[in-house]
Parts: structure tokens; sequence; C-alpha cells
């Protein structure tokens, strides 16, 4: 592949190379060093897990990037590296790469736009300067993550791994003033441990722009979190809720009573996954479905290793006993797709 590349006579602005079956890497360096020296504007290098690969200092002085994607790779910057100054996207997966160098790479991008984060090792702190930034994915083990200067952050998604409990909470309040602009949000497992210390009921400064959310819920935590946001989106059109919480009586009660004062009045679509057919599972249901007037379309996912085909009957059952705010609204069932 090397030889062929060198006969190529012209510049090479988009390459892909995935190597994530191999445990050598003959030759990379050189390619790395040709792509430097024809223009590489995307760049994609994904290799193996069980062996990552240390970029070689030619690497950095590809000077034109613009979307950069790297996979199990190890990142040393050397002392003279500025930064990518042209760089508009940039996905570390699973890379191994310092704190310091981290911040350093995403603050010298001045017109980063897209921030994709996958770490597998244990981080302490990252903070991010980005100006120019509209969407931020991460998932990964960290103590304390630190959005600076992004205004223009319109999508950002958040699943923490375990080390969560040990990490330094936030005040939510506070977390989303700085980020008035957000329009998609995702909370996966972990982000409310890791984010909020405590949630208020709703918050200062309304979310006017938050058009989708994401929401896991693994606790009565996650539901306080979420029911505030949804008490703090009024123009909120798509929702999507992962439910895996284990009930007792009282939580039946509490959430009933939790959303007396929510309403969403601009929600047209809604996801509820992974319900197994229990009481809080069929209350949240049935409380959703009652408060969107402008509810066109509800999908519900039930999480089929635990659900049968006789509990699957029941579920229906229940389903199309329950009102609906809204005289447009379809609900569709994946048992009925599976089994009808």
């Amino acid at each position: 592949m090397y030889n062929i590349l060198t006969l190529h006579s012209g510049q090479v602005t988009k390459f892909t190379l995935s190597m994530s079956e191999l445990k050598k890497y003959p030759q990379i360096g050189s390619l790395i060093y040709f792509l430097s020296r024809n223009g590489i504007e995307h760049l994609v290098l994904q290799f193996s897990e069980w062996n990552r690969y240390k970029l070689p200092s030619s690497f950095f002085s590809c000077s034109q990037l613009r979307y950069l994607t790297l996979q199990n790779c190890l990142v040393c910057p050397p002392p003279v590296f500025k930064g990518f100054d042209m760089l508009i996207s940039l996905e570390l997966c699973h890379v191994l790469i310092s704190s310091k160098s981290l911040e350093s790479l995403i603050s010298s991008s001045p017109f980063l736009e897209n921030l994709v984060l996958k770490i597998s090792d244990t981080v302490n702190h990252i903070q991010i300067k980005a100006p120019k930034l509209r969407s931020f994915d991460f998932s990964g083990c960290l103590k304390l993550i630190s959005l600076n200067n992004v205004p223009h952050l319109a999508k950002l998604s958040l699943l923490y791994g375990e080390s969560f409990e040990e990490s330094e909470k936030c005040d939510l309040d506070k977390f989303f003033q700085s980020h008035p602009a957000i329009e998609h949000l995702h909370m996966e497992y972990g982000s409310v441990q890791f984010l909020v210390a405590e949630v208020p009921r709703r918050l200062s400064s309304a979310l006017n722009y938050l058009k989708c959310l994401y929401v896991s819920l693994d606790g009565l935590d996650d539901l306080s979190c979420a029911l505030c946001l949804l008490r703090s989106s009024p123009y909120l059109q798509d929702l999507e809720v992962k439910v895996s919480i284990d009930e007792s009586d009282d939580e039946v009660d509490e959430v009933s009573t939790s959303f007396s004062d929510v309403t969403l009045n601009h929600v047209r679509t809604v996801k509820v996954e992974g319900i197994t057919g229990t009481k809080l599972d069929m209350q949240l249901i049935k409380l959703l479905l009652a408060k969107s007037p402008m509810l066109v379309r509800m999908l519900i996912e039930p999480d089929l290793y635990w659900v049968n085909k006789e509990k699957g009957a029941e579920i229906l059952a229940e389903l199309s006993t329950f009102q609906r705010a809204s005289r447009k609204a379809e609900i569709v069932c994946q048992l009925e797709r599976k089994w009808n």
C-alpha cells in the first residue's frame, strides 16, 4: 500500500487506515510522513486495542488537517507543536494522552466545532476551551470536566464510567446557565451522579433552545434531574427515556406527585426503552401520554430479556387503557412488530 501511494502524483486530502486486527504496523511511520507532505486534510487512523501505536513526529506537521479521528494511539506532541489551527472536527477514541496535551490540542484549534472523546483510562481533570465548539460527545472516566468558553455549544452527550463516585460535583443550575444554546442533550449512565450535587426543582434560566432530550433513569436521582430538565425546557420536541429503576409503591406515588407541574406542550415524539412492565414503568408512560397534548408518536421498546410473550400481552392490554392528551398520538410497542 505504501509503495502504491508513493507513485501517486498530487495531493492526498483524505485517507483512512484501519489496522485494528494487526499487532504490528510496518512502514506506518513512512506512510504518515508521506501524508504530512501531501496536503492531508481528513485523516482516520485506527489501531489495535492490544497495541497502541505511538504517532511519529511527522504526524504533528500535518498543518492542513481539518478532520481527525484517532483510535488506540499514543499521542505525545513534541514541545514545538503549536496545534492544528485549521481543525474543525476531532475524535479521540481510547487514545493515551496527558490531560495537559489534550487541553492544549483543543485550545489551539480555534475553529474546532465537533469534539468526540472516548476515554478508557481514568483522567483527573479536563478543561475544554473551544469558542467555536457546537458538538461535544464524551464517554469515559474522569473526576472533573470543565467546559469553558463554549458559547455556541448546541449538542452535548455525556456517559460516565465507574469512577463517577469519586468525581467532583457541579451545580446543575450554573452548568446550564453557561450553556444556554444547547439544542440536543444526551445524558447517559452516570451523568447525573457525575454532574449533580443537588437537583433544583427548576433551572433559574429556561433551556429555550433545547429540542431533543435523552435521559437514562437508573434511580430516583436521575428521575429528579430529568424532571428538572423537563420543567425547564418549554420548547422540547423529542424525548427519549431509558428506564431501569427498581421500584417500590412509595416511589410510584412519588413519580405521580413529581409530574404535577410538568407540561410537555411541544413534545411530538417520545421513545421509552428498557421497560419491564413494573408499576413505575407503566405510570411513567401514563403520565407522559397525559402531559403531551401535541404528541404524534410514542415508541415503546421493552427489555425483551425480561419480557416474555405473556408479559408483553399484559403490557399491551394496560397501554390500551391509558388516556392520551393528544388525539393524534400513536402508540407503537416493539412487541407488536415481533408477534403480530
